[in-house]
């Protein structure tokens, strides 16, 4: 007999995965609420391409789908599998892209209104961006791991497959490089003195 949907949406990530490994549909959907607008975000970031991104958030997702008989409660946290996934999946596209410039990137479109706040906040969003999008992979990726996606060290480190150190390492680097990028846009985007 399938779990009620209440007792469902409280379970931890790898009960909810082995739910669905027997079959519980609706732990799928709660998983997937659950991870794809994360995974879509961190991709997105990456890869700085929509159509890329929700291709490569749902395929972490039916990679995961496909694991699920096999999975085994407290080998793995399921969002580090998943990050892991994601990661793997756009570095290889990022591969496939060497050679493009960043010209030929189109920026990020902004679903913000059109009032000055919103275009101030786009050109921020842009200029951040773009700094990220030179910096390279692994430092761009344990950035917006740590930063953006709120993920702790040792978790950015199972994702990554290095150190704790190694993420620390490339997290300065990579904030050292962002700032110094910006550091000269101060005012353009809308900072000032302070």
């Amino acid at each position: 007999m399938p779990m009620p949907l209440d007792s469902l949406a409280d379970q931890p990530d790898d009960a909810l995965l082995a739910a669905y490994g027997r079959g519980e549909r609706v732990a799928a959907r709660i998983l997937a609420e659950r991870f794809l607008p994360r995974l879509y975000g961190h991709a997105m970031r990456m890869l700085n391409d929509r159509a890329e991104a929700e291709d490569v958030a749902q395929e972490a997702m039916l990679r995961l789908w496909k694991i699920a008989p096999a999975w085994r409660q407290g080998e793995a946290k399921v969002s580090t599998w998943l990050y892991r996934v994601v990661a793997n999946l756009c570095t290889d596209r990022l591969r496939r892209r060497r050679g493009v410039g960043l010209d030929s990137i189109a920026e990020p479109a902004d679903d913000a209104a059109s009032a000055e706040d919103g275009l101030v906040r786009a050109q921020r969003v842009a200029a951040l961006q773009e700094a990220l999008m030179r910096l390279p992979a692994r430092q761009r990726q344990a950035v917006v791991l740590r930063h953006v996606e709120g993920l702790s060290n040792p978790e950015i480190a199972a994702v990554m497959e290095v150190s704790v150190e190694a993420v620390e390492s490339l997290n300065a680097r990579g904030k050292r490089a962002l700032a110094k990028a910006l550091a000269g846009r101060r005012e353009e985007l809308g900072y000032g003195d302070g």
